[in-house]
């Protein structure tokens, strides 16, 4: 036969009620006591009585106990805190991560339909969009072939600038090596051979030196 529990309840009579606090807050204190000593446990005890009388029991210090207590709730409090955080951040990255993987067959999906593969089951819309999005990419393919032949065609352009500039360079610097050259610059020798007259009196005169004018002089 299984008791049942009794339900505890407040005690109505304040007499009573009175006895029943002492005699349950000695032997609370008792515990905590025996508690303390044979366990080696820091115990605080703090009671107040129905007229606001305090009661209480330390095993070291009351006021480290409670500072103690109030660190650990913190630290409790700050894990808790950071385990929610990390809750969400885990939440956050999953959902991302299964919209990306979404993204990334629809991408897969397009690019299908774009060369061709898996049209059987594609509406008229879905085939009008595919055949515009080609041609605009046909459209920018051909302005792309038409720059990168433009580019091509001023490279050149420059290049056959820069070759002009060193053959006329090296056109110049040929024709003042060959003025330079000792055959074509004359001699004193050549032009006396020429018939070129000097002024050296080459005559013979006897007697004292004197005055002559080039009219005296002999033709």
């Amino acid at each position: 036969m299984v008791r049942g529990k009794t339900q505890m309840r407040r005690i109505e009579n304040a007499t009573s009620r009175q006895v029943t606090f002492s005699k349950r807050r000695n032997g609370l204190l008792k515990k905590a006591f025996e508690l303390s000593v044979l366990c080696d446990a820091e115990v605080a005890l703090i009671i107040f009585s129905p007229r606001g009388k305090l009661c209480e029991f330390a095993s070291s210090s009351m006021e480290d106990t409670i500072e103690r207590y109030r660190n650990h709730v913190k630290e409790v409090q700050t894990d808790n805190s950071s385990s929610v955080d990390e809750d969400a951040q885990w939440q956050q990255l999953r959902n991302e991560t299964e919209s990306m993987a979404k993204k990334i067959e629809a991408l897969e999906l397009a690019k299908r339909k774009l060369l061709g593969e898996g049209m059987g089951l594609s509406s008229i819309e879905e085939l009008q969009e595919i055949e515009q999005q080609l041609e605009r990419s046909v459209g920018i393919i051909r302005a792309r072939k038409m720059q990168v032949y433009s580019e091509q065609i001023e490279e050149l352009q420059a290049k056959e600038k820069m070759l002009a500039s060193q053959n006329a360079l090296l056109n110049v610097k040929r024709l003042v090596r060959t003025k330079k050259t000792p055959e074509e610059q004359p001699t004193n020798f050549q032009n006396a051979e020429y018939g070129e007259t000097s002024d050296v009196e080459t005559e013979l005169f006897i007697g004292m030196p004197e005055k002559r004018t080039r009219k005296d002089r002999p033709k």
